[in-house]
């Protein structure tokens, strides 16, 4: 799992071939640190077939907003630079983040 920054996001999901999957966190949000163990997980799972990466809009609030982030926690699915799909806070749990994860590997 690639932890990113504002320096480092255009490149590794903007720019990047092929899908990208960006678990967008915070620091106090209490959800996204539950669901964190479980992301790490299916990173270690699926890695091989898609590349993971993490954001916290803690440290990157511009940048979340940017990318109509609005509330945490977010897991989004990328390709070529545009979000193909996402999960927002209620919506995110193991089985929905897994089987969006399914779809682009």
């Amino acid at each position: 799992m690639l932890d990113l920054d504002k320096k480092t996001f255009e490149d590794e999901v903007l720019k990047a071939d092929g899908y990208v999957f960006v678990d967008f966190y915070g620091d106090g949000c209490v959800p996204c640190q539950a669901l964190m163990p479980k992301v790490h997980e299916f990173a270690d799972t699926y890695g091989d077939k898609l590349k993971f990466t993490s954001l916290n809009t803690t440290k990157a609030r511009r940048l979340a907003i940017a990318q109509k982030v609005l509330g945490l926690p977010v897991m989004a699915i990328y390709k070529d630079g545009e979000k193909v799909e996402e999960l927002v806070k209620d919506d995110c749990t193991p089985e929905s983040i897994e089987a969006m994860i399914k779809k682009y590997i």
